[in-house]
């Protein structure tokens, strides 16, 4: 029986608390956190980001008490450097260009490939990854799951500026990350094997040199036993984050146990799929997503509660039904995006909407 197991990635934003602009850390967090938990605070492309990665939990509850953990550590070591952490998809109003890059030989092979696009790449996601030892089985999960993949990604929607524009977006760090080759929805593949070739192929052919270079918004990760959820903003409150965390491996274990009994949910094309992911970044839990089934437009929080429907015979056994509760408060209160949008309506302001960020970043973390 597979244990679900879980591990939650989040990218936070470093700010000057008084300018509110992206800034660079030059990895003294990294290197400070290192001294007190190694391995689980890393630096990113851009020295204005920090990434942070809890450990392999058995449960949701150990998923949550990590990540806890891990925003409160980062937040103080930011605090004692006189810099601020924020959670959010984009930076209010923060330029690209002006963001210098990680040295890294790495980082400097995707510029030197990708130019601009990988330049431009200032955004901050959240990932998710839920163990699933048998790679057919992951693959097949994979291939169902994508339907479920924009109710998700409405709830975390959390990046409704862009260089100082009100995007129109509820995330518009999808619209910048599209730049990149090889993300969004992926294909629909047979098995294993069949995917095994497709890397295969672009590994022989010059387009990657690993299996990591597939930025898929869900992906059977090429060197862990996980299915990876990538399509998420970071949310700023840690309590989205792990209510998102345990939808991830509830829709997880549930079709994995549809199909241990022969069943299957109804697999859906990726163009199919994509309608409903525009839709998704565009108005958020506020518009409509398409049921394919009824082949009908249907309110996007009436589509989260049947979601949760769906699951609720898995959530009692995962220990989780605490966590996904939280999706109601999300429903009452607003995505991310919402909360943002309202900061700014009632203030004019930039900085005030950053503010808001670096509080909520912090809230219940102490």
């Amino acid at each position: 029986m597979e244990k679900f197991t879980l591990g939650i990635e989040e990218e936070y934003m470093v700010i000057d608390p008084v300018t509110r602009e992206l800034t660079s850390h030059d990895q003294r967090i990294v290197d400070a956190a290192q001294q007190i938990i190694p391995d689980r605070v890393k630096a990113e492309m851009h020295q204005a980001v920090v990434e942070v990665g809890t450990g392999i939990c058995a449960n949701i509850q150990e998923a949550s008490a990590d990540i806890h953990n891990l925003r409160k550590l980062v937040c103080g070591i930011a605090r004692s450097m006189n810099l601020r952490i924020g959670a959010a998809g984009t930076h209010p109003f923060s330029h690209w260009s002006k963001q210098l890059i990680t040295p890294n030989p790495r980082y400097d092979e995707i510029v030197n490939e990708m130019q601009d696009a990988a330049r431009s790449n200032l955004i901050f996601g959240l990932h998710v990854h839920v163990g699933i030892a048998d790679k057919n089985m992951a693959i097949h999960i994979m291939n169902t799951i994508r339907y479920f993949l924009p109710h998700v990604y409405a709830l975390s929607c959390n990046s409704p500026f862009w260089e100082g524009r009100n995007t129109g977006f509820k995330s518009f760090r999808t619209k910048v990350f599209d730049k990149f080759p090889r993300t969004g929805l992926p294909d629909y593949f047979t098995d294993w094997d069949e995917f095994k070739n497709y890397v295969n192929l672009l590994i022989k052919t010059g387009c990657i040199d690993n299996a990591k270079k597939i930025w898929w918004d869900v992906r059977v990760h090429p060197f862990f036993d996980t299915i990876e959820f990538r399509i998420c903003d970071v949310p700023s409150r840690v309590e989205e984050t792990v209510a998102i965390a345990a939808i991830f491996q509830a829709l997880v274990a549930k079709l994995y146990k549809l199909r241990k009994q022969n069943m299957s949910f109804i697999v859906y094309t990726r163009a199919l799929i994509n309608e409903n992911k525009w839709r998704a970044c565009r108005y958020g839990i506020d518009g409509k997503l398409i049921d394919f089934g009824k082949q009908a437009e249907v309110e996007t929080r009436a589509l989260i509660k049947e979601l949760l429907e769906f699951i609720d015979d898995v959530v009692d056994e995962l220990g989780s039904r605490e966590a996904i509760n939280y999706v109601y408060t999300m429903l009452e209160q607003g995505t991310g995006a919402d909360r943002q949008l309202a900061v700014f309506q009632q203030a004019n302001n930039m900085e005030h909407v950053v503010d808001y960020i670096i509080e909520e970043t912090s809230k219940n973390c102490s």
